[in-house]
C-alpha cells in the first residue's frame, strides 16, 4: 500500500514539510511518483514510526550539541560544495557540508564530544573530533578537525555507513544512527541533556 506525503505525515504525526525533507535527502526507500505526487510505502512509514529514541545516557557529558540540518543544497563556498545532508553524498562531501559554520557555544560543543546530526528529528550522521574550532567575522564557528563517525543511507531499515576507524567513534555511531532525537532551537544548534532531569 502506498501513501501520499500528506497521508504519511498524518500517520507519523508530523508536518508535511518535515516528511518532505526526508524524501529530498534520499533517506526513504521504495518511493514512486504519480504525476507530481510522491508515494511512500506504508511499510516505510511504519518503520519510521517505530524508530527508537536515541540512547544518550551512555555519553559521559551531561549535555551535547545537536546539529539540526535540512536536505543538502549546493553552495558556492570556498571550502565546501554542499550544506546539509543527503544520503547520496560521499563521506568527504558530507563532512564538509556538516562541520560548520554554526552559531554556537564552541566550548559546549567540544565538551559534549559528539554532535548527532538530525534531519526531521532522526539522527542521520554523527560528528566527533570537535576539540578545536575556528571563528569567522560573523560570529559563526567551524570545527576543522571534526570526524564523520558514520551516516545513514536508508532510514527505514536503517542502513548505516561507519566511516571512522576509531572504536569510540564507531560505538557512538552505532548507538545513535537512525534513532529519533527531539531537539528545540531557533538555530541550527540545539543543546540536549543526556540524562533525564531530576
Amino acid at each position: 500500500m502506498l501513501l501520499t506525503t500528506g497521508q504519511a505525515a498524518e500517520e507519523l504525526g508530523c508536518a508535511i514539510t518535515t516528511l518532505r525533507r526526508l524524501v529530498q535527502a534520499g533517506l526513504l526507500p521504495g518511493l514512486s511518483r504519480r504525476g507530481v505526487r510522491v508515494m511512500i510505502p506504508l511499510t516505510v512509514v511504519q518503520a519510521l514510526s517505530t524508530r527508537r529514541p536515541a540512547s544518550l545516557h551512555c555519553i559521559e557529558a551531561k549535555e551535547i550539541a545537536v546539529l539540526r540540518v535540512d536536505a543538502a543544497r549546493r553552495v558556492g563556498e570556498p571550502d565546501r560544495d554542499w550544506i546539509g545532508f543527503a544520503a547520496t553524498l560521499g563521506a568527504d562531501d558530507l563532512l564538509k557540508a556538516l562541520r560548520g559554520w554554526w552559531r554556537c557555544d564552541p566550548v559546549s560543543v567540544a565538551t559534549g564530544g559528539v554532535v548527532p546530526v538530525t534531519l526531521s528529528g532522526y539522527v542521520v550522521a554523527v560528528l566527533t573530533g570537535l576539540h578545536a574550532w575556528e571563528k569567522n567575522t560573523e560570529g559563526r564557528h567551524a570545527f576543522p578537525d571534526a570526524r564523520l563517525a558514520g551516516y545513514v543511507t536508508d532510514l527505514a531499515a536503517p542502513q548505516t555507513v561507519l566511516t571512522s576507524r576509531m572504536d569510540g567513534d564507531r560505538r557512538l555511531a552505532e548507538l545513535l544512527l537512525g534513532a529519533r532525537l527531539a531537539s528545540h532551537s531557533g538555530g541550527a544548534i540545539a543543546y540536549v541533556p543526556t540524562r533525564p532531569a531530576g
